[in-house]
Order: C-alpha cells, then structure tokens, then sequence
C-alpha cells in the first residue's frame, strides 16, 4: 500500500498541481502517490492554470494530465499527509475533519522551510508568468525537504 500525500490549494489549478506534480517527480513511485485537491469547485475537472503547466514544463515536468478536483472530507481517511498552500486553505480543510487524528494529518507546506511561521504560498493566479516562477521555486526547494523525509521515514 502506498503512502498517499494530497496538495490543496484554494482551485487545485496553479500551486499544488505544481506541488503534486515537483514531491512526485522526487518520490520512488512504487512507495508513495501524490495527488492535489482544491477547497473550491470552481475548476473541477479541469487541467491546470497554463502558467503552471509552462513552468513546470520549462523545468523538465509535465503536469498537464491533472484534473483538478474539490477536497472532501473523505481524502481524510484516503491520505496519510494533507500539505495545504496557505492559511485560509488550512482553516477551510481543518473546519471538515470530524476527529482530531484528521486535523493532525493537514500541515502548511512552507512550514517545512519556514519551521513554525505559518508562511503562505502566494496565490499567483491573479499575477505575472513571474509569480508562478517564484512559486515554483518556493515549492521545490519544500518538496525536496519533505520528500527527504517522507522517504526516511517510510522506506
């Protein structure tokens, strides 16, 4: 059985298909499944924000087979660890668990870099090319550091 790991972000269609797309590419695929989610509906079903797509293509990944889809309260009990982008995505995915083994499953991603800052991943949906570049970088450098210890500790 897998180790499964969710990225949420607020439309699961520019930072964690990016963060899906970065902890997979380091992870043993055999070991562990990333998957992404987002708090709202407005994009479900669809591929990521182009923007994404092109930065993770201009760095060798290509996420453009997702399909975003909306966090339920039953991606609880379907993944081990819940990484979400920012505080409101925290709030939003801590308000649906029932029992405090769910809460305990969602972290903020940045705080593997940033310990205990609660620093968020900036939105770069209304913004340049440039912020999805930032944001990939901010994203890899964090999925480098969790992917290293997802990998100690389950291998």
């Amino acid at each position: 059985m897998p180790v499964k790991v969710l990225m949420v972000c607020l439309g699961n269609i520019c930072r964690s298909p990016l963060a899906e797309g970065l902890l997979a590419s380091k992870l043993p695929k055999n070991t562990f499944l990333v998957d992404s989610a987002g708090t709202g509906s407005w994009h479900i079903g669809k591929q990521p924000d182009e923007r994404s797509i092109a930065v993770a293509k201009k760095n060798g990944l290509d996420i453009s087979k997702q399909k975003a889809k909306q966090f339920s309260p039953a991606d609880f009990d379907a993944y081990d660890y819940i990484y979400v982008m920012d505080n409101t995505n925290y709030n939003d995915v801590v308000s649906l668990a029932k029992e405090e083994a769910h809460k305990n499953k969602v972290q903020l991603i940045l705080n593997e870099l940033f310990p205990g800052e609660n620093v968020d991943v900036p939105d770069p949906y209304y913004g340049s090319q440039f912020g999805f570049d930032s944001v990939y970088k901010m994203l890899d450098e964090t999925c480098a550091i969790i992917a290293e210890k997802l990998i100690a500790k389950h291998q």
